[in-house]
């Protein structure tokens, strides 16, 4: 056995790495540079953990979320490792002690800001130390071509010069392959080996509907999903707070979390969130990069985010445990009609907006597919996969298609005719041959596209802009009051030399579970699932004594091996995944306590 499986084994209690692991531990242990590119949940942490473990020196971890570095010292001091973060939530004399432990090299691990890391004096301080490895997490940030571009991650190229013949490896989880391409070059990594693995989650559910009544949709959505953890996010401040508001009233536990409260409130909602179960945490995209919580059962957007990438990342904070979770959204063209907004008005250089623009694109095809989702979400990663996953909406329930192609000359016709002027609104008055006084005053009456459109009913129309929009055929000129105007691939549709196929919305359905059993039926006997909420309600028990979150002491996935094996002593103990020898001596006692009380009642109940 090498060291990297002794200290899998000892440390972190795994029987065995998964995947692409244990080559890359290999490889970094022997002193190789390395480009990581694995979905969330895979296990990277590992792939600079063990090997900062097995070779002298210190690792460094560079990382911008102070809220990864937390939980990840945490859970690396309760395995019984040597770990630290510098960052600005320690008091001057947290720092010192936190500096003296480097110096003196009685770390295995620290964890660092880019800012930190970059800063003259502090790389002077790190040049006298001996280094096991430096690791750039979230190494995407360095692309200005990525979704989350850091400007302060440029500074880590330097560090190949400044620390020559130091492993460095840059890991990622979310990078589509301009950004890969883009990183690789900027921090200097040309001559690194890469490794990548497949994007797909298939553990995650994926379902995108229409927008109708966000809130009753959302409602009906979390109906399933009672007492489960999970995050909704919503694109304003203003409404992550009316939002959490109103599912309070609705009879939810929920917090609200944005750059926009008190400081002392923002880290409160955030710790309630990671100790807690069955919260829900309704955010901006302000919260979720670096959370390290296994347990969110889901993901719920009530408005669009930015690009595939970002749906992408935020969807992946769900069952990152690899247990059954779902990924929900529902959007509508007033979304797609922002995000342009957005785009156009902001600070960007013009080739950066049209990156940012073919990015949103992308994602409105995503959002319009009639093929499997995931197939369309990995093919924007360069994978290519299948389909017919069993685990999206449009797989479960597939897409009726219907010949669009005389409904989109005519809406193109309308548009052409009104001058561009006007809003999908006002366009879909003259289709339906709506008189409203807007109408009249326009004399749009008059026009030859009036009333033709009666064969469909204001939400047909509705959709046949959206799916228009979402190709690229009109376009919204939000500069312009929102008024729909044609784009050039509307001319061979105009002119009858292109059919259109258009997907007919499904009726909205109550948000019923979709794929995997509930964790309720999941269980064999009710024995099952009485021991587990046992293990659960110790651990939160023990969380709550050393102020720490619950899946920092064990997993879901750990307490449902316990369930399943019943283990009656330290030896078996150990044999369960997820629990090394810091851990038996720690909790051992307790949770065999637990099992042991349990198997009494149901010998007795036998």
């Amino acid at each position: 056995m090498s060291d990297a499986e002794k200290v899998l084994k000892e440390v972190f209690g795994l029987p065995s790495f998964r995947g692409q692991q244990a080559e890359i531990v290999r490889h970094v242990v022997e002193g190789g540079d390395a480009v990581v590119l694995l979905p969330t949940g895979a296990g990277k942490s590992l792939c600079y953990q063990i090997p900062a473990i097995c070779r002298k020196g210190v690792g460094v971890v560079v990382s911008p979320l102070i809220a990864l570095m937390r939980d990840q010292v945490e859970a690396l001091r309760q395995s019984g490792v040597a770990a630290a973060a510098l960052n600005s939530t320690l008091s001057p004399e947290e720092a010192r002690r936190v500096r003296d432990d480097l110096a003196a090299c009685r770390l295995d691990l620290l964890y660092i800001t880019p800012e930190r890391l970059a800063s003259n004096g502090f790389t002077e301080f790190l040049s006298r130390i001996p280094l096991a490895l430096i690791a750039i997490d979230e190494a995407h940030c360095v692309s200005q071509w990525g979704h989350d571009f850091r400007p302060e991650y440029l500074q880590l190229a330097s560090l190949k010069e400044k620390f020559p013949g130091v492993p460095r490896l840059a890991l990622t989880a979310t990078a589509d392959p301009q950004t890969r391409g883009d990183l690789i070059h900027r921090l200097q990594l040309d001559e690194a080996r890469v490794f990548s693995a497949s994007f797909d989650r298939p553990n995650i559910s994926y379902t995108i509907a229409r927008k109708d009544n966000a809130r009753r949709q959302l409602r009906a959505f979390l109906e399933t999903r009672k007492g489960e953890s999970g995050i909704v996010y919503c694109l304003s401040r203003r409404k992550v707070e009316e939002t959490a508001e109103w599912l309070v009233e609705e009879g939810f536990t929920a917090l609200p979390y944005h750059a926009g409260l008190d400081r002392e409130v923002r880290d409160a909602n955030q710790d309630a969130f990671l100790k807690e179960e069955g919260l829900v945490l309704v955010a901006t995209i302000a919260f979720g990069m670096g959370i390290d919580k296994p347990d969110v059962r889901f993901v719920a957007h009530l408005d669009l985010p930015s690009s595939v990438e970002a749906y992408y990342q935020e969807t992946g904070r769900a069952g990152r445990d690899g247990l059954p979770a779902a990924a929900w959204m529902v959007y509508g063209m007033g979304d797609a009609t922002l995000r342009r907004r957005m785009i156009d008005e902001g600070a960007s250089p013009d080739e950066v907006k049209q990156v940012e623009r073919m990015k949103l694109n992308a994602l409105l095809g995503i959002c319009e597919t009639v093929a499997c989702r995931r197939q369309a979400l990995l093919a924007h990663f360069g994978e290519v996969h299948g389909g017919e996953c069993g685990n999206c909406d449009t797989c479960l329930e597939p897409a009726e298609l219907w010949d669009g192609t005389e409904a989109a000359r005519k809406a193109l016709s309308a548009i052409y005719r009104t001058g561009q002027r006007y809003g999908a609104g006002h366009i879909i008055d003259v289709l339906l041959g709506t008189m409203t006084e807007k109408v009249e005053r326009a004399g749009h009456h008059e026009l030859p596209t009036f009333g033709v459109g009666r064969e469909l009913d204001r939400k047909g129309w509705q959709s046949v802009f959206r799916q228009l929009a979402a190709r690229g055929i009109i376009a919204v000129d939000h500069a312009a009051f929102n008024a729909l105007t044609l784009e050039e691939e509307a001319r061979p549709v105009l002119l009858g030399q292109q059919k259109i196929e258009l997907r007919r919305d499904p009726a909205l359905s109550g948000g019923r579970r979709r794929g995997a059993a509930t964790e309720a039926e999941a269980w064999a006997s009710p024995e099952d699932e009485a021991l587990f909420q046992a293990l659960r309600a110790e651990r939160l028990r023990l969380a709550k004594e050393q102020g720490v979150p619950p899946y920092v002491i064990f997993h879901d996935t750990t307490l449902r091996e316990m369930t399943r094996r019943r283990p009656a002593d330290a030896a078996a103990l150990a044999d369960i995944p997820g629990i090394g020898g810091a851990k038996i001596s720690r909790y051992g006692k307790a949770f065999l306590a637990v099992i042991g009380e349990a198997e009494g009642i149901v010998t007795r109940a036998g």
